[in-house]
């Protein structure tokens, strides 16, 4: 019974020594800075430069029931999305060709380089007088995104076990099952590490491009009209949704990597 009673005040020790779950610890950081955001619109006291919580909140308490609401999210989405994915599978593949064919990486090095280092508004402009306003999300998203994956592509085939690739050698094991239980176990984690910086520059690219092409429907065209009408409670509404949709799809596109390398795993076992 002493034990029993030791044991209980031990476990209680230890939960008192972490401290706050991480739910209540991620509530507590959320409600600081809702804090600190309501008493910094409470000094500026106005509402144009800087817009409180409530004010947002009502502005889209206002926004949600439009229909217009829902189709410009939904075409914002469905364009950033096409140009991530796009620039994903072109960058798996041509990272994979380079690694394959030296002569293809160093052909390739120079466009890869202009892609790093030119400003978003630069291509956003070039994009307006190539293809206009109604795709331009859809080029920038691609344009950022396929450096990243590209690059990150060639870093985990490098990065392969030359004795995992020296005893399929000897084996003569078949070039699937290399790619299969080889290849994308290695390529794997610099993938994921690179959607997640992908994935939020698709957003941060494409909802920039929208905003100076204001293509009609989609959210960059919402964001400019609010800022034309000094609208800045609109303004903060909308950029919580692209927040929100963002770091959603980025939580399940890694989820569904991390799903798909622990498929492969059980497989390979």
């Amino acid at each position: 019974m002493k034990m029993l009673m030791k044991n209980s005040y031990a476990s209680r020790a230890a939960g008192n020594r972490q401290g706050l779950s991480a739910p209540a610890r991620r509530a507590a950081v959320i409600l600081f800075w809702l804090a600190l955001w309501q008493l910094a619109s409470a000094v500026i006291d106005n509402s144009i430069l800087f817009a409180s919580p409530a004010d947002v909140i009502r502005s889209f308490a206002a926004m949600a029931p439009a229909a217009d609401f829902w189709i410009s999210t939904g075409w914002t989405f469905g364009k950033i999305l096409l140009g991530f994915f796009t620039a994903f599978l072109a960058g798996i593949l041509l990272g994979s060709l380079a690694f394959r064919f030296r002569f293809l990486k160093e052909l390739l090095a120079p466009l890869v380089l202009l892609a790093k280092s030119i400003p978003v508004a630069s291509f956003v402009i070039l994009a307006l007088i190539w293809i206009g306003s109604e795709n331009l999300s859809v080029f920038i998203s691609f344009l950022v995104v396929l450096p990243m994956i590209y690059v990150n592509t060639i870093a985990g085939l490098e990065s392969t076990d030359p004795k995992l690739l020296e005893m399929a050698a000897v084996f003569s094991v078949t070039l699937p099952k290399r790619i299969r239980f080889i290849y994308i176990p290695a390529l794997l984690p610099y993938l994921k590490s690179s959607c997640r910086v992908a994935l939020g520059m698709s957003w941060k690219s494409g909802i920039a491009a929208e905003v100076i092409g204001v293509p009609a429907h989609t959210i960059g065209e919402n964001l400019y009209m609010a800022k034309i009408y000094l609208a800045t409670s609109d303004v903060f509404a909308w950029t919580i949704v692209i927040i929100l949709i963002s770091a959603g799809f980025e939580k399940l596109f890694l989820a569904l990597l991390s799903r798909i390398g622990a498929w492969n795993e059980r497989c390979r076992l």
